[in-house]
């Protein structure tokens, strides 16, 4: 499944590329041997400007019926490798790329759902002594479902900003030191 999306920041026009497969190769990936068969999800952004003007990031929230909630509600989705430095995001840089392959040791039923989003946070405002705001640009929704043992992953499929502003309460709650514009994207 491929999907393209447009966004708009700086004066400028950019565009994310994003990839959601079947792991058919769980070593290449980097990730172990039971993850075959779920997804891998992979978004590039191509964007003209360089440098700090280019630094972006994926916010990424995940609601799932083995979470805390049950499925209820979306919660953070941290990458491991940063559990204790207090960042909203899980990749960022110039034009980052959002890579995720979750999984399971078993294959009982379930419903995973990610909703990841690209965002920044101007390097500007924060050298002028301003809060860590997050500004979102875009995002899209991705996920998969177990049943019978098998796993189905669900299309790819836009955000709006309405989808992003839903999760303020979530974001603030989990950064107090940061803040979280509404969206302007629709």
């Amino acid at each position: 499944m491929h999907e393209d999306f447009a966004f708009g920041f700086d004066g400028a026009t950019g565009s994310v590329h994003v990839e959601c497969v079947v792991n058919n190769d769980p070593d290449a990936v980097g990730t172990l041997p039971h993850a075959a068969g779920f997804p891998v999800c992979t978004a590039t952004v191509e964007y003209p400007r360089r440098g700090y003007r280019s630094m972006l990031g994926w916010v990424q929230l995940v609601r799932s019926t083995d979470n805390a909630s049950g499925g209820a509600a979306f919660e953070m989705d941290p990458f491991a490798l940063f559990g204790d430095a207090p960042s909203p995001y899980c990749w960022y840089g110039t034009q980052p790329t959002l890579f995720d392959a979750p999984s399971r040791p078993m294959r009982a039923p379930m419903c995973w759902v990610a909703h990841s989003f690209l965002a920044t946070t101007r390097l500007e405002e924060v050298m002028r002594g301003s809060a860590r705001w997050v500004e979102p640009l875009t995002g899209f929704a991705w996920g998969f479902e177990i049943r019978d043992e098998r796993i189905e992953l669900f299309p790819v499929a836009p955000l709006t900003g309405a989808d992003w502003d839903a999760h303020l309460p979530v974001l603030a709650e989990s950064y107090p030191f940061w803040r979280f514009r509404q969206a302007q994207f629709t």
